[in-house]
């Protein structure tokens, strides 16, 4: 007998071939093993950063939100202010327009206040001016 191994025996070919498989897959998934990590701690990378973008995503919406609410306000107070000034602005055309339209009336008011202004001057003055009188002079209206 010869020292190889026959042909015949088929169970130890089979036998054989499936060790070099088995060492096949073992040196393949130790030769695969870093990137299998690498790339699950890409993968967790990648769901940590998508969650962060979210959270990012979600506080740059409510930030968003408050900002146009506060703008909001702020309109509707200048809105306001504004209404406010226009009425202001329409008493004083309104009375404007009245005293262009009465002016000669508020002359002769203005004509009689002074008038009447300059005659109780003039009577307090004179009256001011007088000497005093006793009272049987003034009872005798002046005669004694």
């Amino acid at each position: 007998m010869s020292m190889s191994p026959s042909n015949n025996d088929t169970s130890q070919d089979s036998v054989s071939a499936k060790e070099a498989a088995a060492k096949a897959r073992r040196t393949t998934s130790r030769a695969t093993a870093p990137a299998s990590k690498a790339a699950g701690k890409a993968a967790d990378k990648a769901g940590d950063a998508a969650s962060a973008a979210a959270g990012t995503a979600e506080r740059t919406a409510a930030a968003t939100t408050a900002v146009a609410h506060t703008a909001a306000e702020r309109v509707e107070a200048g809105r306001q202010a504004v209404v406010a000034a226009s009425g202001q602005a329409v008493a004083l055309a309104r009375t404007t327009w009245t005293l262009i339209a009465n002016r000669k009336i508020v002359v002769a008011g203005a004509g009689a206040g002074l008038t009447a202004l300059g005659a109780a001057s003039y009577a307090a003055g004179r009256r001011a001016g007088r000497r005093t009188l006793g009272p049987i002079t003034r009872m005798t209206g002046g005669r004694i």
